[in-house]
């Protein structure tokens, strides 16, 4: 089937040719070729064939680099649950098919070849995972829960109905704990910017930027915020290469830790009274070379009325977007700690931090909720159905909030509501396959009981000795 042909997300996974047309293309002569030259140039001996899961955590499995070809044939088999992160409900049974449950099959997407630069014996590859062939009635298929290769689709649909290409950049905030990076303030005031702290956590940064530019990132600036807290940013790209690039910096950042004996941590809010640890979304909307976000020319911070209609859509469907923006029980402390510059309103402005979507320069709109812990496959495909939505039923957001006191509405601020939001907003929950929303809704639902159902220190210290 032509892409032409296949317009939404639904359509494509329909498409049990998929599997077969893919191993086409991996199996062209210069694709073999290509691939094989690469490996020996760069001496690679082992590939790790990965996916993201759904928790937005990496799975792989190593392969000898020598047996690449039979690879970009044959793929590698995975259990399906290794997507939804192998996790299991309170009864002990496997989230998204038990020990019965098929494999998939997962093929190389050749293109995506990089070699780890602290161990360049070692190559990654990104997979797109299918149903295996020889299913009756969904064998060659896509497989639904494959997060990466949906935003691919979502994205190709939303262009192909639209005409627009969504780019974005990311803000990934991170904590980092360890010998040699302890701070000294004064009370009540922030570590932020200061060059003292990026001069602690100088080698640190060195090594980050060193190994993300040989992965591809084009890394272009990095700041220390908050106590232990280091961002660093690298261009904006196609929101598929972005979130590529950011499952790709947490890995680099993990490696790093280790190097060093640290500790790098993306929970979302490790500390009361400091930052959370956010991952704001950057976003523009582009026809060609043309941002349809601003006036070419016009110098006052403003936003055209396309970009008005997005927006619309984005307050519209935040509520239900929590559960993937915030996916966590811990990421939900971000929005009770007063003061700490997180969103709990649905509503824009320009230039405001208050506010959940800032125009903080002409051109982009940057949506503040994502925390580090997002998946960035999701979470850009949920903005792409909303602000489609927007622009199809032209949505207004209202005037801009300058002060933070108005909106369009709550957020959830409880894992609970926010999965609650997320299967009432029957749009956003159309626009994704129905499998992947029954799974993840089931992973966060358990997520939320298991916390609910948690003693922590702080049920000691307020009832231990305290009742009656």
């Amino acid at each position: 089937m032509t892409l032409e042909a296949l317009t939404t997300v639904h359509d494509l996974l329909q498409d049990r040719g998929a599997f077969a047309e893919h191993q086409e293309r991996n199996l062209r002569a210069e694709t073999v070729r290509e691939l094989g030259r690469k490996i020996e140039a760069a001496g690679v001996e082992y590939i790790y064939y990965a996916l993201p899961t759904l928790g937005s955590r990496m799975v792989a499995k190593m392969v000898p680099a020598n047996h690449f070809r039979r690879n970009l044939e044959k793929g590698i088999c995975f259990h399906r649950t290794a997507l939804s992160d192998l996790q299991t409900d309170r009864y002990g049974a496997l989230i998204g098919g038990g020990v019965e449950a098929h494999e998939f099959w997962a093929l190389p997407e050749p293109d995506t070849f990089v070699v780890l630069p602290w161990d360049t014996k070692v190559a990654r590859i990104f997979c797109t995972a299918y149903e295996p062939p020889h299913l009756p009635e969904v064998g060659g298929r896509p497989l639904a829960i494959d997060s990466r290769a949906l935003l691919i689709r979502a994205h190709q649909a939303f262009t192909s109905r639209t005409g627009f290409e969504v780019r974005s950049g990311t803000e990934p905030e991170m904590t980092w704990e360890g010998p040699g990076m302890e701070v000294v303030k004064k009370p009540g005031s922030s570590p932020a910017y200061q060059v003292e702290n990026l001069e602690r956590m100088r080698p640190i940064y060195k090594q980050l930027v060193s190994y993300g530019k040989a992965m591809g990132l084009d890394m272009i600036e990095g700041d220390y915020e908050d106590d232990g807290q280091l961002e660093l940013n690298w261009m904006y790209d196609r929101v598929e290469n972005t979130a590529d690039r950011l499952v790709t910096y947490r890995q680099i950042c993990k490696q790093v830790a280790r190097e060093f004996g640290v500790t790098a941590s993306f929970m979302p809010k490790p500390y009361n009274g400091q930052m959370g640890n956010g991952c704001h979304h950057n976003l523009s909307l582009w026809a060609g070379d043309t941002n349809v976000i601003e006036d070419q020319g016009r110098v006052e911070l403003h936003v055209t009325e396309t970009a008005k209609h997005a927006i619309g859509g984005l307050l519209e469907h935040a509520p239900g977007s929590m559960a993937v923006m915030a996916s966590t029980v811990n990421s939900y402390k971000r929005f009770w700690d007063a003061g700490q510059f997180a969103p709990s309103l649905a509503n824009w402005g320009l230039d405001s931090r208050a506010c959940l979507v800032r125009i903080s320069a002409n051109g982009r709109m940057e949506y503040r909720v994502p925390d580090a812990a997002v998946n960035p496959y999701l979470s850009h495909t949920l903005i792409i159905a909303a602000m489609e939505d927007g622009l199809n039923r032209k949505i207004n957001p209202g005037l801009p909030d300058e002060t933070g006191a108005s909106s369009q509405g709550q957020l959830p601020l409880t894992l609970g509501d926010a999965v609650d939001a997320f299967t009432r907003d029957t749009y956003l929950t159309g626009q994704l396959p129905a499998d992947l929303v029954g799974i993840y809704t089931k992973l966060k639902q358990e997520e939320w009981a298991r916390y609910c159902g948690a003693i922590t220190e702080w049920d000691r210290e307020m009832y231990w000795e305290t009742i009656p």
